[in-house]
């Protein structure tokens, strides 16, 4: 099968199924036996996300928690510990690669703790370790804004990494935390490359060369990514994917083959961005794409 077939495949598999619609017999049975990841669902947990969870087939999420600071990020961990506890049936904690696996044997759902914004470790390093030991797995270095660490993707400078924020790179790199650069600008985004020696990802991004947007990376991220062992998560909100209202499956397959082109399909994944339950209302004037 070629990378497109492939691509669109899995992502028209899951969007029938969101949709109540019947994917073709090859499509399904591929999307059956695949360990499906997004590399972001934020989703509030309740009967309805279990039950949407179970239609999307999925094998494994990356999760948003709360990152206003440390203490909220502390407590928000603290909380799915407590959901992994009331949920083993369904839930497995994803802390390393087997861990989708068994997932994936079990008929369950491994997720991945990861926080959107780097003021969770607030002005000091070491808070790294108590997240870490909480159950973080992957951090976002800036969201759209400057914080400590170094500029987000819509600041007005683009100053790249501080001092503070490399260090802070280094740290979780020691303790294996995923550096995500996601909203980070663009020369933040270079340096977390430059300076991360465990591979980085973009888990939730789009293709600057085919939709311009703030969150959007142009084509030097996107192989420098791949070239250091990372992964490129391409984002299906209708707003990241195209101008217009209207954005269809076919314009997020557009990011999905350049992203493969530029950097490779063994370093470009699916993220939804959204709740496995679907966009209950349009944002920014516009809807997601269905994918899963």
């Amino acid at each position: 099968m070629e990378r497109r077939q492939f691509l669109a495949a899995t992502s028209t598999s899951a969007a029938g199924l969101l949709l109540g619609q019947q994917p073709a017999p090859e499509a399904d049975a591929l999307y059956e036996r695949s360990m499906v990841v997004d590399a972001l669902c934020i989703e509030t947990w309740d009967a309805e996300a279990f039950a949407a969870w179970k239609r999307s087939g999925y094998t494994a999420i990356q999760t948003s928690l709360p990152n206003r600071n440390l203490a909220v990020a502390v407590r928000a961990l603290e909380e799915w510990r407590g959901r992994f506890e009331q949920h083993a049936d369904k839930l497995i904690r994803c802390q390393k690669a087997a861990d989708v696996e068994r997932a994936k044997r079990e008929g369950k759902l491994a997720v991945l703790l990861g926080f959107q914004n780097a003021t969770i470790i607030e002005d000091e390093p070491r808070n790294l370790d108590k997240l870490h030991g909480a159950g973080a797995r992957c951090i976002q270095l800036t969201y759209n804004a400057r914080n400590l660490l170094g500029d987000g993707c819509t600041e007005r400078t683009n100053a790249g990494l501080s001092d503070f924020g490399i260090g802070c790179v280094e740290r979780m790199n020691e303790l294996r935390i995923i550096v995500d650069l996601s909203h980070c600008g663009e020369q933040t985004s270079a340096d977390g490359i430059a300076f991360s020696r465990q591979p980085p990802a973009f888990t939730h991004t789009v293709c600057q060369a085919i939709h311009f947007h703030p969150r959007a990376k142009p084509d030097e991220l996107l192989r420098a990514i791949s070239n250091r062992g990372g992964m490129t998560g391409i984002a299906a909100l209708g707003y990241f994917v195209s101008p217009r209202a209207d954005a269809s499956l076919e314009d997020y397959l557009k990011h999905l083959d350049h992203a493969v082109k530029v950097g490779g399909i063994d370093h470009v994944g699916l993220s939804t961005d959204y709740q496995l339950r679907g966009i209950e209302a349009p944002r920014h004037g516009r809807t997601g794409i269905c994918l899963g």
